[in-house]
């Protein structure tokens, strides 16, 4: 199961952390990322994190947003930074090694 949380109402040039809780026990090798879906258009990927802590990003958030893991608390992290009013959407985080998705936490970013 896996449990997204911290979206918000920001300003532009606003700060976010998403977390994304974990319940199982492959956690650690698990390779989890951010997608996001705006309002008429498809989901579109954002960021991933491998079980050894790679990462790779979309271009249109590359510089502004981080992702990253605590191991020990079972949680994926997106800090999202400079955020633009296009960044609004809904987030999911998923689990490659089951391919599963966790709820969606909103993200408004006002202008």
């Amino acid at each position: 199961q896996l449990q997204a949380s911290g979206g918000g109402l920001v300003q532009a040039g606003g700060s976010l952390r998403l977390s994304c809780a974990a319940s199982r026990s492959t956690f650690s090798i698990s390779a989890f990322g951010w997608y996001r879906q705006a309002p008429g258009k498809q989901r579109e990927f954002v960021a991933r994190i491998s079980g050894g802590s790679s990462t790779n990003y979309a271009d249109s958030v590359k510089g502004r947003f981080t992702i990253s893991r605590d191991n020990a608390k079972n949680t994926v992290y997106l800090q999202m930074n400079s955020l633009k009013p296009e960044d609004t959407a809904v987030y999911y985080c998923k689990n490659f090694l089951f391919d599963f998705w966790g709820q969606g936490t909103q993200v408004t970013v006002s202008s």
